[in-house]
């Protein structure tokens, strides 16, 4: 009765996969098949770690056949590790930075199918949308309530709450306008309505330039200061809220190829059960998806710190090692200018008590959504992404809304969001579909949750029977079915900045 799980053959740690209590036996099984039991010396929480072996201080703690930190005492065969006796180090990651190669990628080791459809909408630009939503977008804050009464008073309309677009330094104001216009160019938007207040930075003539670099699509004015203030400005932007959704509604979904697919993944709320099973599972739906000629994004900048090496071993040209290795570098150099370190606010609270102690052990189990294909392509945040090219990352912050919002902008039609504690998060442009490999999180956070992949970690359900199920509903939510998110109305949604306002 196996209540514990060996990733790697390499590993020092086994992961507890049910509470045990001081004086247990913790079960579990190689890969040749032979299981094994271990004493417990002291009392271990859910999906936390248990020494394999006696660890000497100053040795390195292994998981996922990689180093996660260094003990920090003595560790006894049996005992918890946790942030008592294990740390980070940056000797270590350092050192193993050094033996990079970058000269060759990894390949997935995934057969090509006959290629699955979806039914979509197929715009102007060639581009298709799983979602037929017209845009009302707030140029900046000053514009965000006037948005958002529109968008409620006509159904088929979006809108968020954005927090930018004033009051911002040239360069993070850019960011500000390319987002915008990555949102109002992905194909899950019909039409636009940019509403700018008429005094801001982000002035609606530039937010419209930008999205008519991107894309051909209707895109209708509105300036509050112009018409007359906030009432008229709501009155003005119904009615033409009311025509862009009578037009959108014209439009039929036709059956698309899945290699029209650019599939965004997200985690957050994360405890150990994320990289043991939910990412592993992404990361088999990543491959599968990119052996049909569709895309799959990886992100979350700061959670790739510590595993950026592993990465860069995959790109598929040493430029795009470089690249990776640089994004990773220069965010750590960003927050370093305030005085603050990586591993401030990684791991968080919430995933320590989940079992993770290190930002190297979280950004290891991280990565594992982007499956094993090679790396094509390196995109900064919200850039137009391309379709049929593979596995490619983008450079996004952490931050759960933010970091979904960077790969919509780049348009993501979908997002699969992998959480170990559950999470709310949601997006108004694009589907965020959430899973959860912890059995419990799957029961209280019902509401939340659109997929149960606790059969990855305590079966009887093989990982690739689970695959082919996961891809099964992700072909749903493409043809319409609405996630938890859109059924509740959540929409989180928070754009980075870059400098304080001026």
């Amino acid at each position: 009765m196996r209540n514990a799980v060996l990733i790697d053959p390499k590993d020092n740690v086994v992961i507890a996969i049910e509470a045990l209590e001081a004086g247990a036996q913790a079960v579990y099984v190689t890969a040749d098949g032979a299981t094994h039991r271990l004493a417990v010396v002291e009392d271990i929480p859910l999906f936390h770690k248990i020494a394999r072996a006696d660890i000497a201080r100053g040795d390195k703690v292994v998981k996922y056949g990689e180093y996660i930190g260094v003990a920090t005492g003595d560790i006894a065969a049996g005992a918890h590790v946790h942030t008592h006796n294990c740390a980070s180090s940056d000797e270590l990651k350092d050192a193993d930075a050094a033996l990079q190669d970058t000269a060759s990628a990894g390949h997935a080791d995934m057969e090509t199918h006959a290629t699955r459809t979806f039914w979509g909408y197929r715009r102007s630009d060639g581009r298709v949308g799983i979602r037929n939503h017209v845009l009302i977008l707030p140029t900046s804050i000053c514009a965000s309530d006037t948005t958002e009464r529109i968008a409620d008073a006509v159904a088929g309309c979006v809108s968020f709450h954005n927090q930018n677009g004033c009051s911002q330094v040239n360069v993070d104001q850019q960011v500000t306008i390319d987002t915008m216009a990555g949102m109002a160019a992905n194909p899950n938007i019909h039409s636009v309505l940019a509403v700018s207040l008429g005094c801001e930075g982000c002035q609606n003539d530039l937010v419209v330039d930008a999205i008519r670099a991107r894309t051909d699509k209707p895109v209708r004015t509105l300036v509050i200061q112009q018409v007359g203030g906030s009432i008229k400005a709501v009155e003005e932007g119904t009615r033409i809220a009311r025509e862009l959704a009578a037009a959108a509604a014209l439009e039929r979904r036709v059956e698309c190829p899945i290699s029209e697919l650019v599939l965004g993944t997200n985690c957050g709320g994360s405890d150990t059960s994320s990289g043991l099973g939910s990412n592993p599972l992404i990361g088999e739906v990543s491959d599968w998806l990119v052996a049909q000629g569709g895309t799959s994004v990886l992100c979350e900048t700061p959670e790739l710190f510590g595993g950026e090496h592993i990465l860069a071993r995959r790109a598929a040209t040493p430029e795009v090692g470089a690249q990776i290795l640089k994004i990773v570098a220069d965010y750590e150099a960003y927050v370093q200018m305030f005085g603050a370190e990586m591993r401030e606010g990684n791991p968080s609270p919430g995933n320590m008590a989940g079992g993770l102690t290190t930002l190297e052990e979280k950004s290891l189990g991280c990565i594992h959504k982007g499956g094993h294909s090679p790396i094509t392509a390196v995109y900064p945040y919200a850039a137009q992404l391309a379709a049929h090219e593979g596995l490619v990352i983008m450079d996004t912050p952490g931050n759960d809304p933010s970091s979904v919002m960077g790969l919509v902008a780049g348009g993501c039609q979908l997002v699969v969001f992998s959480t170990g504690l559950g999470t709310p998060t949601g997006n108004s442009i694009a589907p965020v579909y959430r899973l959860t490999a912890n059995p419990r999180t799957a029961a209280t956070m019902a509401d939340n949750t659109d997929f149960d992949a606790s059969a990855t970690i305590y079966g009887p359900d093989s990982m690739l029977e689970l695959r082919d199920r996961f891809i099964d509903r992700i072909i749903d939510v493409c043809c319409g079915e609405p996630t938890c998110a859109e059924a509740l109305g959540y929409t989180e949604t928070a754009l980075p900045h870059i400098c304080n306002y001026m």
